[in-house]
């Protein structure tokens, strides 16, 4: 039977940084069947320092870790740059496994999802639940689900995001197999039938205006929107000049497509949202999905109403769905844009205070892993789904 345990922290010095983690989350007593560690870290650690000092802490342990724009655990939110957030698995070695591959892409994603899923089918043939990380600009991420789909079938639950870096895109990082990467997605798969689990991913935002048109397009890279060239359309949509930065419109750019009504009645939004993360002088933009030709993109605007409402309806359906039964483990994505540039801290910590208080087993918050990335996954409509601008909660319990 699997077991969970999670830290957060905040401190500059790697070493350090990893021994606060193992001690709180451990305490004297380091499991003897410990299994694997996942490490989030904001982009002012070392990775790989933290990764192979946690390796020599915990020898014949799995480290997995990745970077992002900011962490969230039990202790709440940490956005600086020095903030870790650790969970860690103890269980049978049938219960729990991991596979990566390296250079992804967002032509190959769909070829790299398959080899990863093969990967870990292999070790773990019995998996109902995965946890993904994936390369944070420029993956195709809706073909990893299809990968995952067709190799495991659609009653797997997938859930995690893309790495982040400190909103400016520039670069992502990865450490698996003992080795960093820019490039690089991995998995972590879970077995234990004991462990029963639900998601939910909620946005707040609404979709405004006439929607761009997709006109020319391949996998996840966007060059036509309405006929021109898709940068072009996309900033002048936004009201700002061709020359800006990439960076400054992810908070403000999220792009729509519309849902299906009965879709779009569970998700309590019509509109599901995806993030522009890249883009090349001819005007070609990148998001982190394929879209076809002919697909409809709306701008959006945050709602701070919409933000809480939706948050309290996804956790009524959680705790319903979960009743009386404990709480073992949560995992959190989060879109980078809903960090420190979209909320203020107050804003912020009343949201994770919210989460907390009501996933809580009698006041105690249970491990709990959060990341801000470039991107969410998690399930809508009786399928695996990817999101963008959400807040993404997989509660495992039994």
């Amino acid at each position: 039977m699997l077991q969970f345990y999670s830290a957060n922290t905040r401190i500059a010095n790697s070493s350090r940084a990893v021994d606060e983690c193992i001690e709180i989350a451990f305490g004297d007593q380091v499991p003897g069947d410990l299994r694997f560690v996942i490490i989030n870290a904001t982009i002012g650690h070392n990775i790989e320092k933290l990764a192979t000092y946690a390796m020599n802490k915990l020898p014949d342990v799995t480290i997995l870790a990745n970077s992002c724009a900011g962490v969230i655990g039990k202790a709440g939110v940490g956005e600086s740059m020095y903030d870790v957030a650790m969970m860690a698995v103890s269980g049978p070695s049938e219960e729990v496994a991991s596979f990566y591959v390296d250079d992804v892409h967002g032509e190959n994603s769909y070829e790299k999802g398959i080899k990863l899923a093969e990967g870990l089918k292999e070790f773990l043939p019995k998996a109902n639940i995965v946890y993904l990380v994936t390369p944070g600009i420029a993956a195709s991420n809706n073909l990893f689900i299809d990968a995952f789909d067709e190799i495991f079938g659609t009653n797997l639950t997938i859930f995690g995001g893309p790495s982040g870096d400190n909103m400016k895109a520039v670069a992502t990082h990865q450490y698996c197999g003992n080795k960093m990467s820019e490039r690089s997605a991995w998995v972590i798969g879970f077995a234990d039938l004991s462990i029963k689990s639900v998601s939910r991913a909620t946005h707040g935002f609404t979709a405004y205006g006439r929607p761009m048109e997709i006109t020319k397009s391949e996998y996840n890279k966007i060059y036509e929107l309405d006929g021109e060239p898709a940068w072009n359309t996309f900033t002048s949509r936004l009201g700002l000049d061709v020359d800006t930065n990439i960076a400054n419109t992810i908070p403000i750019g999220a792009i729509a497509e519309l849902l299906e009504p009965g879709i779009a009645e569970e998700y309590g939004n019509s509109h599901l949202l995806a993030a522009i993360t890249k883009r090349d002088m001819d005007g070609t933009i990148y998001a982190n999905k394929s879209y076809p030709v002919g697909t409809k993109l709306w701008l959006t605007l945050r709602d701070e109403d919409l933000i809480f409402s939706e948050q309290k309806r996804a956790l009524d359906f959680i705790k319903k769905t979960v009743g009386s039964q404990n709480i073992i483990a949560v995992f959190q994505t989060d879109c980078l844009a809903r960090g420190r540039l979209l909320f203020n801290k107050v804003i912020k910590d009343e949201l994770i205070t919210m989460l907390h208080a009501a996933l809580s087993n009698e006041g105690d918050v249970p491990p709990w892993l959060g990341m801000y990335g470039f991107g969410e996954f998690a399930r809508l409509g009786g399928k695996n789904e990817y999101h963008n601008y959400t807040t993404a909660l997989l509660v495992l319990y039994r």
